[in-house]
C-alpha cells in the first residue's frame, strides 16, 4: 500500500552557488555520496548535488515529516544500483519499501518519491 509520495524540484543556479561550500555538501550528502561527488567534474556535482538534494527532499515530504528533527539528510543515502537506478535508504525507516526517480535538465533537477508500507 503506497503510505506517501513526495516531489522536488530546485533550480541548478541555486545548487551552482554552494558547489563549493564544504559546510553546504557535507549537510547534503553522506560519507558515501561525497567520494562519488569528489571525483566528478564541476558541471556533473551541481547536477548530482541538486539530484541528492531533491530526491533526499521528496523523500521527506513522502515520509510526511519534512527535513527536520525527524529525519535528516544525514539519515538517507542515495546509490545507483548497477543499472543506474538510484535506490534511496533511510537509517531511520524498517519496513518500507522507497521508489525514487531523479532527473535533470538544462536548468534544474526533480525528483520523486514513493513510500510503500504503513509501518514507515
Amino acid at each position: 500500500m503506497i503510505s506517501g509520495i513526495g516531489i522536488d524540484l530546485i533550480e541548478l543556479e541555486r545548487v551552482e552557488k554552494h558547489i563549493h561550500n564544504d559546510a553546504f555538501i557535507n549537510r547534503v550528502l553522506t560519507t558515501a555520496e561525497r567520494e562519488t561527488f569528489d571525483h566528478l567534474g564541476d558541471k556533473r556535482k551541481v547536477e548530482f548535488l541538486a539530484g541528492h538534494f531533491s530526491v533526499k527532499e521528496a523523500y521527506a515530504k513522502a515520509k510526511g515529516t519534512g527535513i527536520g528533527k525527524s529525519v535528516s539528510f544525514q539519515d538517507l543515502t542515495v546509490v545507483n544500483d548497477s543499472m543506474g537506478k538510484p535506490v534511496l535508504t533511510d537509517r531511520t525507516s524498517d519496513g518500507c519499501a522507497i521508489h525514487v526517480s531523479i532527473t535533470h535538465t538544462d536548468h534544474g533537477a526533480a525528483a520523486v518519491a514513493i513510500i510503500e508500507s504503513l509501518s514507515c
